[in-house]
């Protein structure tokens, strides 16, 4: 199991930038890989990745150093176990409300006696060739990053019983749920929707949880940072699309 640098760097208080990548296909991931991102996230929630695909993926990401990590499905242990059996490094789970819901992912994340994942000599575990199952385990409870995405009102309020969880590494905010959540579909830039993140961040920037958010754009990282952020993350559409459309434009002067 490598090293997971993108934790290493929040737990020295760096902050990281990464991608979301919806498409499954580790040549696409290979390439991301010479750009300089800190962590890609496959996206199965909203994407197409099944676990045959991260694993071919998380491949590709390890080629570069880039820290491969996986959004679920949902919170439930055998989803979450098949897609980290591939060997992603970290794990972002959608929806999490309550501090039940948080301690339920984290037990699915680690393995005993930290958690209850299940144990088998798999990718993850280099397949049982490079050292005992045991030094495994312990490795891996260390080195996978928790990621816990907050994106309802109802999440908003249960925060901080959520962060009192132990093995919580980053706290997400997905700003395009959350303004579902609060009646404002699609109006991330909603006042309402506004404060709703902004006491996110004051709940979590003080601890020792990082903040991670989605933004869109170049200004919007840089005002976030300023917030406290240190996981950030764009969608690959966010990047591909303005350089296209600036490049088109600009070779049809």
């Amino acid at each position: 199991m490598q090293k997971n640098t993108t934790k290493a760097k929040l737990k020295a208080g760096e902050t990281v930038y990464g991608s979301f990548v919806r498409y499954p296909d580790p040549g696409l991931i290979e390439f991301l890989g010479y750009q300089g991102w800190d962590f890609l996230v496959f996206d199965a929630e909203h994407g197409t990745v099944e676990p045959r695909d991260c694993e071919n993926m998380t491949r590709a990401a390890e080629l570069r150093g880039v820290t491969p990590i996986v959004r679920v499905t949902t919170n439930q242990q055998p989803i979450i176990l098949r897609f980290l059996d591939t060997g992603a490094q970290g794990l972002l789970v959608p929806w999490v409300q309550t501090a039940a819901e948080a301690e339920a992912a984290v037990r699915s994340v680690k393995y005993q006696p930290l958690g209850i994942r299940g144990l088998a000599g798999v990718r993850a575990a280099d397949y049982g060739q490079t050292q005992s199952l045991g030094e495994y385990t312990k490795q891996a409870n260390a080195e996978t990053l928790v990621v816990l995405q907050i994106e309802t009102a109802r999440a908003v309020d249960h925060l901080p019983e959520i962060l009192k969880v132990g093995g919580i590494d980053v706290v997400f905010i997905g700003p395009s749920d959350l303004s579902q959540s609060l009646g404002l579909p699609g109006q991330a830039q909603h006042p309402e929707v506004q404060a709703a993140m902004q006491r996110i961040a004051d709940a979590v920037v003080p601890t020792d949880v990082a903040l991670g958010l989605m933004v869109r754009d170049v200004e919007t990282a840089r005002a976030w940072r300023q917030k406290g952020a240190r996981f950030i993350a764009v969608s690959i559409e966010s990047v591909l699309g303005p350089a296209v459309k600036n490049y088109l434009q600009q070779a049809k002067e």
